[in-house]
């Protein structure tokens, strides 16, 4: 394998608290120095300086689409917008076609991974049979064969006793446990946040309260069956409070959101815009603004893109009916920097943790590090790069993105994945 030096870069890894000018050698996959000035020869340099390097992305919500939707997304594709936007490893959610409910599918997808991926692909089980919240799948079926997590994202268990139980058995099997947290009878047919706008558009709406309602239960139950549970693209001031209440009892407690939730708000629904339908929806600036100091007092541990791709014909149809949904790998570490970096929200060292170390916690991987003798997973990021977002210059099948036409500063410039340079300078290689 090809031994890299990058030099002159500032190194930013949260987890081993290094944040200073260093040089990384690469040799074998892995991490095999670190320090000032290292001479030791390599078969390629990487000056990165005026640059930061920092451990590989890692983006734990992502829709891959496949198997079954490969007319929307395939790993080859995801894999491509994922190191495209500077992403080395992510994690698929179990709502493909057929669900991932099984050891068949999961081991498809690995199979499929290995061939056609450019970046770590890693498959997430579902809690329930057909994600129908009423059986449990065969959880520790699914960890042996390789899934690393479990939820019914897209769709949330509405019985408290299944939910108890799939907690148990996650408990048993060292599994985490992603919630997509939704009451359906309160959700009811909404199609966006309830409020103002949703009034003045005359559309079916959701409340915050749909999300925080279960919100709660689950931390109820997370604390009955002492049991971590994490959950899904958090989007409203209750749901925040809720677990900043969760974390001071220390309960096994984590939480995502996602860059849509705090860039964008129920405004951007205004003109029936169909790149503006997500679930949960985007809600009003009192949330926005919570989901910002959630992000930076630290009740939100993880950002990531909930990446879901669709073709155009089914995005661009009537509000009411269109898919819920954006494309994401692209755009979110651009949105970070430019939105929560470059506006003093957030550290530099915070926001990379939010998208490397704390994801890799929580999943339970050995990631999200410079550490020596650890996998060569590193992101080298300009952050004085500018950019317009241009979905149809995306790897993704995807072009659903209400961030089209958005100058954004900063993004990432190489991806290398267990030493293998898969974009530099900004191209896919």
């Amino acid at each position: 394998m090809t031994s890299i030096l990058i030099k002159n870069g500032k190194v930013i890894d949260p987890l081993n608290k290094i944040n200073k000018k260093m040089d990384i050698l690469v040799k074998n996959g892995k991490i095999a120095a670190l320090g000032a000035n290292i001479k030791e020869k390599a078969d390629e340099t990487i000056d990165a300086k005026g640059l930061i390097v920092c451990p590989g992305l890692i983006d734990m919500h992502v829709h891959l689409r496949e198997p079954g939707r490969e007319d929307k997304e395939t790993l080859a594709t995801a894999s491509k917008a994922a190191a495209k936007g500077g992403f080395t490893t992510i994690a698929g959610m179990p709502n493909t076609t057929p669900d991932a409910d099984n050891q068949t599918v999961i081991e498809f997808i690995l199979s499929m991974a290995k061939k056609d991926s450019i970046v770590n692909i890693l498959p997430i089980g579902t809690i329930t049979k057909g994600r129908k919240g009423k059986e449990l799948a065969e959880i520790g079926e699914l960890k042996k064969t390789g899934a690393i997590a479990v939820s019914d994202d897209g769709s949330d268990i509405q019985d408290a006793n299944v939910m108890r139980k799939a907690l148990e058995y996650c408990t048993m099997w060292n599994m985490p446990l992603l919630s997509h947290s939704e009451d359906t009878k309160l959700a009811g047919e909404g199609v966006m946040h309830e409020g103002l706008v949703s009034t003045e558009l005359g559309l079916p709406a959701k409340p915050a309260a749909a999300e925080e309602v279960m919100v709660a239960r689950e931390i109820i139950l997370s604390e009955l069956a002492d049991a971590q549970i994490h959950f899904c693209h958090i989007s409203t001031k209750g749901s925040i409070d809720l677990i900043k209440l969760a974390k001071k009892k220390k309960l096994k407690i984590s939480a995502e959101t996602c860059p849509h939730y705090f860039t964008l708000t129920d405004e951007n629904v205004k003109g029936y815009n169909a790149n503006a339908k997500v679930n949960p929806p985007l809600r009003s600036n009192e949330h926005m603004k919570a989901v910002l100091e959630g992000l930076k007092d630290g009740t939100i541990d993880v950002i990531a893109s909930d990446h879901a791709p669709h073709l155009l014909v089914e995005k661009f149809k009537e509000f009411e009916y269109c898919e819920n949904g954006i494309v994401g790998l692209e755009t979110i570490l651009p949105l970070v920097l430019d939105k929560l970096v470059h506006a003093n929200i957030l550290s530099l060292e915070d926001a990379i943790a939010k998208l490397s170390c704390n994801p890799a916690k929580i999943l339970g991987i050995d990631k999200g590090t410079l550490g020596k003798g650890k996998d060569a997973d590193i992101t080298i990021i300009d952050l004085e790069a500018k950019e317009t977002v241009d979905p149809e210059k995306f790897e993704s099948k995807g072009r659903n993105t209400p961030f089209a036409g958005m100058k954004l500063k900063g993004k990432a410039l190489y991806t290398i994945v267990s030493g293998k340079v898969v974009m530099r300078q900004g191209k896919l290689e």
